[in-house]
């Protein structure tokens, strides 16, 4: 339940902030230091995990003569009388500061000012205390910042969800496990999806995210407009058939790492921005596609995990060995304990019978989807390909070379959550200026989620495309699966939410 807002805990907070701004006011000019140089005489403090890291074998109640400048946040403080112990909080972790108030004078003035949440600078000798505690004994306090606001209570965070998401700022603060979900299995996804791409000659580029056209899936986009020019424009869905022309460009391996925005609803793995990665490299297939997926997902669990077995939404997930294969039409078979085909007239009867919604004019192939993602999908825990889907639900993938009814587009699905998409990709402009106008008369009959008709993207094709394979994978979701998060805003440092009332 979010935290009740009553008018006693209003009337706490102004009290707080009242004497906090009273604070500052008598600290002057201490509490208003351009850098730390100004402060205390260095550049750069040092970090807690190098400190623990050089010092980490002191005997106890030792204190080396070498001496160290740390700056953070105070997260706890607990006056002893003649000693003060602070935990100072930086982006490496935690360390304590130990404060003589007898032989600072000084310290002890400013002490007596720190609240939790202040930002100070302390230099001092490293040592241990008498239970073996590395601190820094400190000879210089410095105060950066004062917090005026307060952090939560006894420094346990945030704990109702929405909370954490509106108020992330404070989140981060205040919780190191969401600094390493949310900031360093992130960073740590990237650089490992970045190493592996450059490694093996793809190239990293930038395409439009105001588009006039939004191609490259089916989804709902947002509508923006442009003042100057007068016209309307869309925030991208897909980063795909931009780095298709790059393709006709002759840049043939060829990948991005971006935004994109869709209309569509929120729930535990939707959000209306998101972050793709998207590739395309000529002379591959959607065979090529599934050795680079395996091999982006499990350089990116050594990165953040450290194995190749994670757990996530209470499964232990193994990303190594052979993933499994499965068809579209194959899984939907053994689902429903009878053979589906494309074929059959009664498809939207089958779904009926199984409980699974569509609309009775949906062609065979969008009613065999919805079939795969209600009854199979989510039940495939395991990191699994599934094949072959029907070309009505494929606009911008090569028809399958054994069956014409198919296209070769693969989605992997982990921990049943679909992860990314790939193709061997449609490169007959003719092929795909008829799938475009199937497309177009979907929408004529009401189906809003298709692909737009896109003549500037199949004149481009005319130039030449080479055979190709495109793979694209959901960077959030990725990071959900690889940080055991159940929600994918829980990965999105900043997700959209309504305005309070």
């Amino acid at each position: 339940m979010p935290d009740e807002v009553t008018e006693e805990s209003t009337g706490r907070e102004r009290e707080v902030l009242r004497t906090r701004r009273e604070s500052r006011e008598r600290l002057g000019d201490r509490a208003f230091a351009l850098n730390l140089e100004q402060a205390l005489g260095v550049t750069e403090p040092d970090t807690a995990s190098s400190v623990r890291e050089a010092f980490g074998r002191l005997a106890h109640d030792t204190i080396d003569e070498a001496r160290r400048t740390v700056a953070g946040r105070i997260v706890l403080k607990r006056d002893m009388g003649k000693l003060a112990f602070l935990v100072l909080r930086d982006r490496s972790g935690d360390i304590q500061l130990v404060v003589n108030q007898d032989t600072d004078p000084a310290g002890r003035e400013l002490l007596a000012e720190v609240d939790l949440g202040d930002i100070v600078g302390a230099t001092g000798r490293v040592g241990t205390t008498r239970k073996g505690e590395l601190s820094i004994f400190v000879e210089r306090l410095a105060m950066l910042t004062k917090a005026l606001r307060p952090l939560p209570e006894k420094w346990h965070g945030l704990r109702d969800p929405e909370l954490q998401q509106r108020q992330r700022s404070l989140h981060l603060a205040t919780d190191p496990d969401a600094r390493r979900r949310l900031v360093d299995a992130r960073a740590g996804t990237l650089r490992a999806i970045r190493a592996y791409l450059d490694e093996h000659g793809y190239v990293e580029v930038e395409t439009p995210v105001l588009q006039t056209i939004a191609g490259g899936a089916m989804a709902r986009p947002f509508v923006t407009h442009h003042r100057d020019l007068d016209m309307d424009l869309y925030l991208r869905i897909s980063l795909e058939l931009y780095l298709k022309r790059l393709l006709v460009g002759g840049l043939e391996r060829v990948y991005e790492i971006g935004r994109n925005f869709r209309n569509e609803g929120v729930g535990w793995k939707y959000n209306p921005e998101f972050t793709m990665l998207e590739l395309y490299r000529a002379y591959a297939d959607y065979e090529t596609m599934m050795e680079v997926t395996r091999d982006l997902v499990q350089a990116s669990a050594l990165a953040v995990a450290g194995s190749l077995q994670v757990s996530f939404r209470g499964s232990e997930i193994d990303l190594g060995g052979p993933w499994r294969r499965v068809t579209v039409l194959g899984s939907v078979s053994e689902a429903v304990g009878e053979e589906v085909t494309l074929e059959r007239p009664d498809l939207a009867g089958l779904a009926e019978r199984h409980d699974v919604p569509v609309d009775p004019s949906w062609a065979a192939g969008k009613i065999a989807l919805e079939l795969f993602e209600k009854l199979v999908e989510p039940g495939l825990i395991q990191p699994a390909f599934v094949m072959d889907f029907p070309r009505e639900v494929s606009p911008l993938a090569r028809p399958h070379r054994d069956d014409p009814r198919l296209t070769e587009h693969v989605d992997p699905v982990i921990g049943g959550m679909e992860l990314g998409t790939g193709y061997s990709e449609l490169s007959d402009p003719d092929e795909q200026r008829a799938k475009f106008l199937l497309q177009q008369q979907a929408r004529e009959s009401g189906e809003l989620e298709t692909h737009p008709f896109d003549e500037d993207f199949l004149q481009a094709l005319e130039q030449g495309m080479p055979p190709a394979g495109g793979l694209g994978i959901g960077i959030d979701r990725l990071i959900m699966l690889l940080t055991d998060s159940a929600s994918i805003r829980e990965v999105i440092l900043f997700p959209l939410h309504r305005p309070p009332d």
